[in-house]
């Protein structure tokens, strides 16, 4: 059973990223085979300052390996470091339809009105994001709610393929959404999603903030008048309250009820400094081990040079069977 999952060097990796992905890879790394990419042709699908484009890679890097990810269990590497990626894109967006494209809701949402100025990356982003995958036969892919339609794109591309050409090349990957905070919302605005896009940085917690700025965002997090309930009912159609109730229960391994068992009738005065107690004291260690990671950058770069030889290996296994089931020679 292989894992592949992915994040886009775009900017500092903030709690949502880490709790709603790389928590849970670090839980999968003792079980599966892993590989863990920073997708840097994703990143191009809209403009990107091409130096800060490189230290975004190194910074993600030294984040999933301060917090946790063991380089000698898994595969790190960056996407643009495998040429597969994109061959395998080509050959599958060759597959894909139009109208299957068509329905990807996050290109309407990222387009936005504007959408004829959009890159062609843009729209076909989700064949790239199917490459990433098929291109290991991954079986299981981590994904946020926001990813589940284009994995389900990625099982159709799949299955066409199979079918098209009548053999089983390509396994059907499953999505994985584990704990309770997959969908991590903003600290500003309970019903839009924690983002490194959002203009306000009160939004987020980046794991590269120090312990003031932590405190400081937590205690103007937006909440409510209401104490804490002490049933997880009671949270419903309060959706700040549940963001950060979620959050304290990710970060502390607790279910949602183990929380309001523990805060049930207090308010916000005193539940957000404990919140902002325990994000400073899970966090600080990751953001220190960042900093001496990022100091010695030859560290990364054997981390990223390593794995990319490793990604490497396990799909020239599947591009051979790919170029010879399409028809290329491949000498």
């Amino acid at each position: 059973m292989r894992v592949f999952s992915g994040i886009q060097p775009t900017g500092n990796l903030h709690l949502g990223n880490y709790l709603g992905a790389i928590v849970n890879w670090v839980k999968m790394q003792d079980d599966y085979e892993c590989i863990f990419s920073i997708v840097d042709m994703h990143a191009i699908t809209v403009w990107q300052n091409p130096s800060d484009l490189k230290q975004s890679v190194y910074e993600l890097t030294a984040a999933f390996v301060a917090s946790g990810l063991d380089p000698k269990k898994n595969i790190i590497f960056n996407q643009s470091a495998n040429p597969h990626h994109g061959e395998l894109a080509w050959i599958l967006s060759c597959v894909a339809r139009i109208g299957w494209l068509n329905k990807m809701t996050q290109f309407k949402d990222k387009a936005g009105k504007n959408r004829e100025a959009a890159s062609v990356g843009l729209y076909t982003y989700p064949c790239l994001m199917a490459a990433d995958i098929l291109a290991y036969n991954a079986s299981h892919v981590p994904v946020g709610e926001d990813q589940k339609q284009h994995l389900e794109l990625a099982r159709n591309i799949a299955q066409k393929f199979n079918h098209d050409f009548e053999k089983d090349l390509f396994v059907l990957p499953e999505p994985v959404i584990t704990g309770p905070a997959t969908r991590v919302m903003s600290l500003r605005d309970g019903t839009k999603k924690m983002s490194k896009s959002d203009i306000s940085e009160a939004s987020r917690i980046n794991l590269t903030d120090s312990d003031d700025e932590i405190s400081k965002k937590i205690r103007k997090a937006k909440s409510d008048g209401e104490a804490l309930p002490s049933e997880k009912d009671g949270l419903k159609g309060r959706t700040e309250a549940q963001n950060l109730v979620n959050i304290y229960a990710s970060v502390a391994n607790l279910s949602v009820d183990e929380v309001l068992k523990t805060f049930g009738g207090q308010g916000f005065g005193q539940f957000k400094p404990a919140l902002a107690d325990l994000l400073v004291a899970h966090l600080g260690p990751i953001r220190e081990k960042m900093i001496c990671l990022l100091d010695d950058k030859t560290v990364i770069d054997d981390i990223l040079k390593q794995g990319a030889i490793e990604a490497q290996k396990r799909s020239t296994i599947t591009m051979k069977e790919v170029y010879d089931t399409v028809g290329f020679l491949n000498f």
